[in-house]
């Protein structure tokens, strides 16, 4: 039994608007770039239109400043810190006053932001290019415009009901998942409707209107070798292509099935820790109904979370959006029992704050900022021309159980006679390792033969957590148990703050032999994979 992150690196779908988010980035910083099967597939599941405003607009305003200044590209980190900075500043001003205005006590108000504001996932994913955290703003003000327009008996709230619309549409458009969050909250809409018609045709219409206008930009997106009215004989509904690809089951198997229980006894724990234990025992500790659970924030949530989980594929960060709005319903007063329970709130959060904000996975940026540097020193060494040559060499980048590797921050420096070539292997077998690595890696003869004609044998590179003891066997020196195989790994880099939580297997290591796998030899590693024995 292996214990799940909030993110799955074997799943090669997530974190999709990253993937996105590197399309745009590869084509207005030239940077390499590279789409998934999610976008390349037949029938595309993935939407652009909600992501050219959150993303496009302000990387091509981070590309017309440096090109004011005479440079033509900004470098790659400081896209990838532009971009985790638009985050923040979304997930600072819309989250916080989207509860801000969801709380109708002005007493409790402050108290509640700061609480949302102290959950790890709130700055930790928030701040991420995940499409889940832009689907937990726009569930909040989907919320704050319905209550917005119940609460004005006086007015048909026609600007309020056409931004519900585009959030509405903006929301189906980015996850598929939206509208079970918005579905019971928008009954409370039924009743405006009847006595205000002209709501009801406002929202319709414009709902119609931003519907066809993103179905018309994707159209656009995916047949950009096709004339736009040619396009639109057969258009691309993004939306309900992911729907009909989440309700086969055989898909679904492909990234992991869950049993049904999974989001409630699993998932929504890890998300809220302490504060979700106080709201289980508040229900059998009472004889009424709790107060949160009367609040349609809450039901909200709880009605997404049994709706989600009738798909055997469950995700934590398929909740995302549950945390603001169970967190927001929490009342603490000034007893010893909300004293207990902000120390034990301060303590999971930082703890999961800093364990998954700092240590999973995080040693791939730096490894790929670093890439370059770590391949152009290697050619001191031997295989690669020096900088300045007029070869071009050719390297192979292998990453082996991480997250997949963001390529566009390799950048485009053109002045490194240097050709790399990222392959993500995810969690394949060691075995299947072995086998590539021997395909990729040329042999003493082949070596020697592609030297003597004046040609640049090709590098291959390692890019691996430490916990990977497979690895062991082929870590130079050789131990004298090693694999028959001449394959030799020398180690050029290494970050100390990565652990990969993926690796857990309690049920075949054992607990204690486990964490002091993965914690004992947390780090990633750089390994240069090479023939020993060879000159």
């Amino acid at each position: 039994m292996s214990a799940k992150p909030l993110v799955d690196i074997n799943n090669p779908s997530l974190l999709w608007s990253r993937t996105l988010t590197v399309h745009f980035i590869g084509r207005i910083f030239s940077y390499p770039s590279q789409l998934t099967w999610e976008f390349t597939a037949d029938k595309p599941i993935r939407s652009f239109f909600p992501l050219w405003p959150t993303y496009e607009v302000p990387m091509n305003l981070l590309k017309w400043f440096y090109t004011e200044t005479g440079t033509p590209n900004p470098p790659p980190q400081l896209v990838y810190y532009a971009l985790r900075g638009v985050m923040f500043l979304f997930s600072f001003v819309l989250e916080d006053w989207a509860v801000y205005e969801l709380v109708p006590l002005p007493r409790h108000r402050r108290a509640t932001v700061v609480l949302v504001a102290s959950s790890y996932v709130t700055w930790t994913y928030q701040t991420h290019t995940f499409s889940n955290s832009l689907e937990t703003l726009l569930v909040a003000w989907n919320l704050v415009l319905i209550r917005r327009i119940i609460e004005n008996k006086r007015h048909s709230s026609i600007f309020s009901c056409a931004v519900l619309s585009l959030i509405a549409v903006v929301g189906v458009f980015n996850r598929i998942t939206f509208p079970a969050f918005v579905l019971v909250p928008g009954l409370q809409l039924l009743p405006h409707f009847w006595r205000r018609p002209f709501s009801f045709l406002t929202v319709v219409g414009f709902g119609l209107l931003f519907f066809c206008l993103a179905v018309l930009v994707d159209t656009a997106f995916y047949n950009q070798s096709a004339p736009l009215w040619e396009a639109l004989d057969d258009p691309i509904i993004t939306p309900l292509n992911n729907l009909l690809y989440n309700t086969n089951q055989s898909n679904l198997a492909l990234h992991g099935l869950h049993p049904r229980y999974h989001h409630f006894l699993v998932n929504l724990p890890q998300l809220l820790g302490p504060a979700y234990i106080v709201m289980i025992l508040s229900v059998f500790n009472l004889s009424a109904v709790p107060f949160w659970l009367r609040d349609m924030r809450a039901i909200s949530a709880i009605s997404a979370t049994a709706l989600l989980s009738i798909f055997p594929h469950q995700e934590p960060r398929f909740l995302l959006p549950c945390v603001p709005l169970l967190i927001s319903c929490l009342r603490l007063r000034n007893t010893r029992k909300s004293r207990l329970f902000l120390v034990t709130w301060m303590i999971f959060n930082a703890t999961l704050g800093f364990l998954m904000g700092v240590y999973h996975q995080g040693g791939v940026v730096p490894a790929q900022l670093a890439m370059r540097s770590i391949i152009s020193a290697s050619a001191c060494g031997s295989d690669l021309a020096p900088i300045g040559s007029h070869h071009k060499a050719s390297a192979t980048v292998l990453w082996w159980k991480t997250y997949s590797p963001p390529r566009w921050l390799l950048g485009n420096d053109s002045t490194l006679p240097l050709d790399i070539r990222t392959r993500d292997l995810m969690g394949m077998p060691g075995s299947e390792l072995v086998t590539e690595l021997n395909e990729l890696v040329p042999s003493c003869q082949e070596k020697e033969k592609a030297e003597g004609h004046g040609l640049i044998p090709p590098s291959v590179f390692v890019v691996a957590p430490k916990s990977a003891t497979f690895l062991d066997r082929y870590v130079a020196p050789l131990p004298s148990s090693s694999d028959p195989s001449d394959l030799e790994l020398q180690e050029l880099w290494y970050w100390s703050n990565h652990l990969n939580l993926d690796d857990l297997d309690f049920g075949t290591d054992g607990i204690l032999p486990t964490l002091g796998r993965v914690i004992g030899r947390r780090g990633l590693a750089v390994w240069k994979a090479r023939r020993s024995g060879c000159a």
